[in-house]
């Protein structure tokens, strides 16, 4: 089974380590390296180390990449400045979400974008599909590896180990061409996907095993390795979609709850455009929404949400025991008449129906 699995950098630290991995998307990943408590809680209180390797780096290059990316993005990416990313979404014409994923601009003339691992050839068939005279499209997700530094003290770890200015670089901008470790071409982004201030280092393939090993070393002790499970119970007390769960080409990013990436009126028409401008004027039939349960137990995707009178209402699309809060809580995709916040709702957990409520979302912030 693992043979056939696409293998990250880090591969072979893995196996040496004994590490237990996982089938994701795919890859060959760890879901934890200790456990997901000690590595949630380390990421929240000093700072965790992600191999997110499996992600795809796509670039784009041509005179007229700002304006073309424009035609193909939800949001507006001639609002992106040199050395500043953008969060954004990938729609279908009705709407339904290709990805999420964030573009970084290079230069006036060139981005790369960075798409879920599992929907990289997709988004990569999809800007072919779509190439304009004058527009070149590269997928070089097999020459670049991504580490993510999360948590308070990643700054300060980081700083160790480079001598750029970090304490200037904003959040969603980036390095373009830096030194980290003594590895030349990094892309260092303060970027992330877990609610704390990190970075994340887009490096070349063969250089993630250094990097990794100096972000460990020059942490002293607290820098924990940490795998998919904790990356998952970070993004969610943060409120944070994620493809496949909030998102899908069956949900719209309005749906999905990451509509502030959604700029129906800009002056440039977008795939899905009118679909997503349609379901904005006429009002969401159904929203994301956050959780917490107020009885016992945890509640998983796919669950059934029903109202007081056992009417189904909607879906659990992500459910965990929050480790900061010491709560059960998750996201639903729900009927709009059931939106309000502090609305009972009831989820059908195994043979059980337990009480909930509606809360704001992020769950956590820093």
């Amino acid at each position: 089974m693992e043979g056939n699995l696409k293998q990250t950098p880090l591969y072979k630290h893995y196996k040496d380590d004994k590490i237990k991995l996982m089938n994701f998307g795919g890859w060959a990943l760890p879901v934890q390296f200790t456990s997901i408590l000690d590595e949630h809680h380390a990421v929240r209180n000093e700072a965790g180390l992600f191999d997110t390797s499996h992600m795809g780096e796509i670039f784009v290059k041509g005179e007229q990449a700002v304006e073309w990316l424009n035609g193909l993005m939800t949001n507006n990416t001639t609002k992106v400045k040199v050395n500043q990313a953008q969060y954004n979404a990938v729609c279908n014409e009705n709407g339904g979400t290709l990805d999420d994923l964030i573009i970084f601009k290079l230069a006036e003339d060139e981005f790369l974008i960075t798409p879920n691992a599992s929907n990289t050839e997709k988004i990569y068939q999809w800007l072919i599909e779509h190439q304009e005279n004058g527009i070149t499209v590269e997928n070089r997700s097999d020459e670049y590896g991504l580490l993510a530094l999360q948590g308070p003290l990643s700054e300060e770890i980081i700083s160790k180990v480079t001598d750029a200015d970090l304490t200037a670089l904003k959040s969603y901008h980036f390095i373009p061409n830096t030194t980290v470790a003594g590895q030349e071409g990094v892309l260092l982004a303060r970027t992330g996907y877990t609610g704390e201030d990190g970075f994340e280092l887009y490096t070349k393939w063969d250089h993630i095993p250094h990097l990794w090993e100096a972000l460990l070393e020059a942490g002293e002790g607290k820098v924990t390795r940490c795998g998919l499970g904790a990356r998952d119970t970070l993004r969610l007390e943060a409120g944070l979609a994620l493809y496949g769960h909030e998102l899908s080409e069956e949900i719209t990013p309005l749906e999905g709850g990451i509509g502030f990436a959604v700029k129906t009126k800009k002056a440039q028409p977008f795939i899905g455009q009118d679909a997503l401008r349609k379901q904005r004027e006429e009002g969401l039939k159904r929203v994301s929404r956050g959780f917490e349960l107020v009885g016992k137990g945890i509640a998983r995707e796919g669950a059934s949400v029903v109202n007081e009178s056992g009417e189904t209402i909607g879906t659990v699309t992500s459910g965990t025991k929050s480790p900061t809060l010491g709560k059960s809580i998750g996201l639903v995709l729900i009927d709009t008449d059931f939106k309000e916040i502090d609305t009972p709702i009831w989820i059908q957990v195994r043979n059980r129906t337990i009480e909930a409520k509606l809360v704001q979302k992020p769950f956590y912030k820093k």
